[in-house]
C-alpha cells in the first residue's frame, strides 16, 4: 500500500487538497501500477513560523 506525505507551508482550501490528491493518486497509480484505492495521502499543513530555509524562518505571504 503506497502512502504519500505532503507538507505545505500554511493552509490549503479543501478544493486544493482534492485536486492535489486526485493528481498524485493518478500518477502513482499509472507509474507504479497500483490500484487507486490502495494509495493513501497525508497532507500536513505547517505554520510558516515552523519552517526555516537558509537558517531563516519563513514569512507568511501577504
Amino acid at each position: 500500500m503506497p502512502y504519500v506525505s505532503i507538507r505545505v507551508a500554511g493552509k490549503l482550501a479543501r478544493k486544493q487538497k482534492e485536486e492535489i490528491c486526485k493528481g498524485v493518486t493518478e500518477v502513482i497509480s499509472r507509474v507504479a501500477n497500483k490500484p487507486p484505492e490502495t494509495i493513501l495521502i497525508f497532507i500536513d499543513e505547517v505554520e510558516h513560523e515552523n519552517i526555516a530555509a537558509a537558517g531563516k524562518l519563513l514569512q507568511k505571504p501577504s
